[in-house]
């Protein structure tokens, strides 16, 4: 093995808690004490970008786990107990969710099992590509809500949900609380049964079980207890396939339910205030006359003789004037139009693609052999898609309010623009001045509908009238509309009122017409929540503990080490399918490193299931021959693939000066056939460290695989094997 090449070295202005290489590429994720997170190019360490903490996020980060293609970053925050998952390209979030404790540590696995079943999944995810268009992007207008969706984004969604292979985040958190992220986007299984705070977890590449560390306090002056749980997941391996698929297609619903959340957002922002101007004129109008006569009225008699009262003619030409009428006008049109435009294109195109999705969901659901013991369950299914027509509905109800508003408020405009352009006895152009009886009528229609007073609408909204109709809709609150759509007479209505059969129908999708569209978004949001909810349950109940091991304590004065750097350390073989954990225990006052290994399958065992290893004296010069070969305690181990650990060693001689040594450690000079016959036998009573002198120890001469790290108070390294790259950590 090459000697080891030092590339770079820098100081950071705050101290790391936490570090880890990506797995594809050279480059080192940092979290800082101050809750920034920061990303490294290994060429001279110099910075990609930093993402600063912020109160919508949070500002303390306590786990930070690289999807396995190196594309996605996600670490978890315990203020807001928050995970975001953020490009590496730039540091901008791209998902985030809550969880319910804050997290303690993350794992991010790949399945890197084979099968002709799940190779013919991979080529048929593009189905729904050739049936559904492709989703537009959202404008580039709207504010930053909509980056994730917008034109040049639109192959973000793709970067989010990856590569079809599955993979998997778990999280791990305070008083035993693990769960499992598909594509680390979609909860599949809440794992309960775990004792402890989380300090490690793996979960191996084949699913067949998942190592957690924990730490157990019993109470809060003791010292706490570092114990290895091995938990049984047979369930998700050998229904590798099934759990992929229907993974995946919860990954597309929630990035559906997003782009949608994202429409709605852009079609608030295309709504404006302004659009608000002539409810508020009309009601300052109201309380500031002293005539009798209605406000309708007014407009009327001006309709009708063309003659206004003064006190309109004053609110008409002082307050409203003509520049401002054909504002307004402009507004509303542009308004409305976008809005129609996000509907049509947007609204529509989002849930069609959820309804097909659900209803592919549901078909699965009904293959009861093989997603039945997921926990998939047709009847939740069918009321998300219920839910989800109730809300197409909404939306086309609310198109047809836009186009309507648009006639009404045109015929109304240009009407009440000549009569101001007359009032100011200005020029009226011949073709303005043309009106026949229908367009007449029309207005009349128009002030008899929309400019009667209602004094219980001031008490509920503080104005007398709502002219303009499409605003309500888009009000994220739970009142009511404040005026409803007008079905009176509508034939289709009288017809479902009298046919007793259909109103039970499961055909026909239920219609809320006094709710706004967010109420119904919020509520097909809760269903679809809801039925995507169960199968983790489901999983996360046959998920059931194969092994516990009580491995030792910690004394109180280690607590003040960033999480991340204590010790152990798990690490999953994918080739051999083996679960490795490196720990330290003290004995005679020198740390040895104890390797404990288990195999993925619950059922099979495997030999030496634990070594200690003590470092020979390798560093000739500074001791004499005579003296103790156990001259070297472990102060962090990694490992740097499947056949190689790392580790930083401290010379423990009491002299000045103690050199800090990195060295890889190969484990085919650890497991050498030699001694099978000294077999340990666990013991579930006792913990490990009260039996610390009974377990085989090899003593390991490393020849030239290490380099002494000189003048440098090494104290933790973090590495990567496909890269071959180490990163440690000096505290100067």
């Amino acid at each position: 093995m090459p000697a080891f090449r030092q590339v770079g070295e820098k100081q950071l202005p705050q101290e790391v808690v936490f570090m880890s290489w990506s797995p594809k590429r050279d480059l080192i994720a940092l979290a800082n004490r101050a809750g920034e997170v920061l990303l490294h190019r290994l060429a001279n360490f110099q910075r990609v970008w930093s993402l600063p903490p912020n109160e919508n996020t949070g500002k303390e980060v306590t786990a930070l786990a690289w999807r396995p293609d190196g594309k996605i970053l996600a670490f978890g925050l315990a203020d807001t107990k928050r995970i975001i998952l953020c490009d590496v390209e730039k540091p901008e979030s791209l998902h985030s969710f809550s969880v319910d404790l804050s997290i303690t540590y993350m794992h991010w696995m790949e399945v890197t099992e084979e099968s002709s079943l799940l190779t013919s999944f991979y080529n048929a995810e593009d189905e729904s590509n050739l049936l559904l268009p492709k989703l537009p992007a959202l404008p580039k207008n709207y504010s930053t809500t909509a980056k994730i969706f917008s034109e040049e984004k639109s192959d973000e969604i793709m970067k989010l949900l990856g590569d079809v292979r599955l993979n998997a985040l778990v999280l791990g958190g305070s008083s035993g609380f693990i769960e499992i992220y598909a594509y680390g986007m979609f909860k599949i299984a809440t794992v309960t049964g775990v004792a402890g705070s989380c300090r490690g977890l793996c979960l191996s590449s084949d699913l067949k079980s998942l190592s957690v560390i924990t730490e157990i306090q019993s109470s809060s002056d003791s010292e706490a207890e570092i114990t290895y749980f091995q938990l049984d997941t047979s369930l998700l391996s050998s229904y590798l396939p099934e759990v992929t698929r229907m993974a995946r297609k919860f990954t597309h619903i929630s990035t559906l339910l997003q782009y949608i959340k994202l429409s709605l957002t852009c079609m608030c922002e295309a709504w404006e205030e302004i659009l608000m101007q002539m409810d508020s004129r009309l009601t300052k109008f109201v309380q500031e006359k002293n005539t009798t006569t209605s406000v309708q009225d007014e407009f009327m008699q001006l309709l009708l003789w063309g003659k206004a009262s003064l006190e309109l003619q004053a609110l008409l030409m002082n307050q409203l004037t003509v520049k401002g009428l054909k504002k307004l006008g402009q507004s509303i049109e542009s308004s409305y139009s976008s809005i129609q435009k996000l509907v049509i294109s947007h609204l529509q195109s989002g849930s069609e693609a959820l309804l097909y999705h659900l209803s592919e969901l549901k078909g699965m659901a009904l293959w009861k052999q093989k997603y039945e013991s997921l926990g998939l369950d047709a009847s939740g299914i069918d009321e998300a898609i219920t839910a989800v027509g109730s809300f197409i509905l909404k939306a086309n109800e609310l198109l047809q309010v836009i186009d309507s508003s648009m006639k009404n408020f045109k015929a109304f405009f240009r009407w009440l623009y000549v009569a101001m352009l007359r009032m100011s006895e200005d020029h009226v152009l011949p073709e303005l001045n043309k009106m026949t009886q229908k367009d007449i009528t029309f207005v009349a229609d128009f002030l008899t509908e929309h400019f009667n007073e209602a004094p219980e609408l001031y008490n509920r909204k503080g104005k007398y009238f709502n002219v303009e109709r499409v605003g309500q809709y888009l009000k994220d609150e739970d009142d009511d509309l404040v005026s409803p759509p007008n079905t009176e007479g509508n034939q289709w209505f009288n017809f479902l009122k009298d046919s007793t059969h259909l109103k039970e129908s499961p055909l026909l999708f239920p219609y809320y017409p006094e709710k706004s569209l967010h109420f119904v978004k919020r509520q097909m949001e809760g269903v679809i929540d809801q039925c995507l909810q169960k199968p983790a349950d489901v999983i996360g109940k046959s998920v059931h503990q194969a092994a516990c091991m009580s491995l030792y304590k910690i004394s109180q004065s280690e607590d003040c080490t960033p999480q991340l750097f204590k010790l152990p350390f798990l690490w999953n073989d994918k080739t051999s399918n083996l679960h490795y954990v490196l720990f330290t225990m003290l004995e005679n006052s020198i740390s040895k490193i104890h390797i404990l290994r288990r195999h993925t399958d619950t059922s099979r065992s495997v030999s030496n299931g634990i070594l200690a290893v003590e470092f020979g004296n390798f560093l000739n010069n500074s001791i004499n021959e005579s003296s103790d070969s156990r001259c070297y305690s472990c102060l962090d181990a990694h490992f740097y693939d499947d056949e190689t650990v790392t580790v930083v060693l401290k010379e423990s001689v009491q002299q000045e000066g103690k050199e800090r040594v990195l060295a890889q450690l190969p484990l085919s000079s650890v497991y050498t056939d030699e001694d099978q016959d000294r077999k340990f036998i666990w013991d579930s009573m006792e913990r490990l460290d009260e039996r610390s002198g009974e377990i085989p120890t090899r003593t390991v001469f490393l020849e030239n695989q290490w380099r002494v790290l000189e003048n440098m108070k090494a104290q933790y390294v973090s590495v990567n094997g496909i890269r071959k790259v180490s990163c440690v950590i000096i505290f100067s």
